[in-house]
């Protein structure tokens, strides 16, 4: 079954975890019996997404704004858009710096949720 989804059509809830940052889930298991979790995520100006590691890849796309991340292989490098990021299952990272609010669109497979 195809879907489609306006993203001004799906409300933005509280992550879960990262006081203050929204989200917007656009397909998941949980939802869609998907294979993979999409959603994009706002972090506003001056939060942080402490370090952290997923057991799923976790893929991001950086549509708007600008902060820096910290993967630990890669090191400390800038995110704006246009910046397309790869984490591996259990590679320690996280998102600091947030001079302007961030969005992204951020994947993981397999599903988060």
């Amino acid at each position: 079954m195809s879907i489609v989804r306006d993203l001004g059509d799906v409300p933005e809830t509280p992550h879960p975890f990262l006081r203050g940052v929204g989200m917007r889930v656009l397909y998941s298991r949980r939802d869609d019996g998907g294979d993979l979790t999409c959603f994009v995520v706002r972090c506003p100006t001056g939060s942080e997404i402490e370090e952290h590691i997923h057991e799923e890849m976790d893929v991001i796309y950086v549509l708007r704004g600008r902060a820096s991340m910290w993967v630990e292989d890669r090191g400390v490098f800038p995110l704006r858009p246009g910046v397309f990021v790869v984490v591996p299952p259990g590679l320690r990272h996280r998102t600091f710096d947030v001079e302007k609010e961030l969005i992204v669109y951020d994947v993981f497979a397999p599903p988060m949720f």
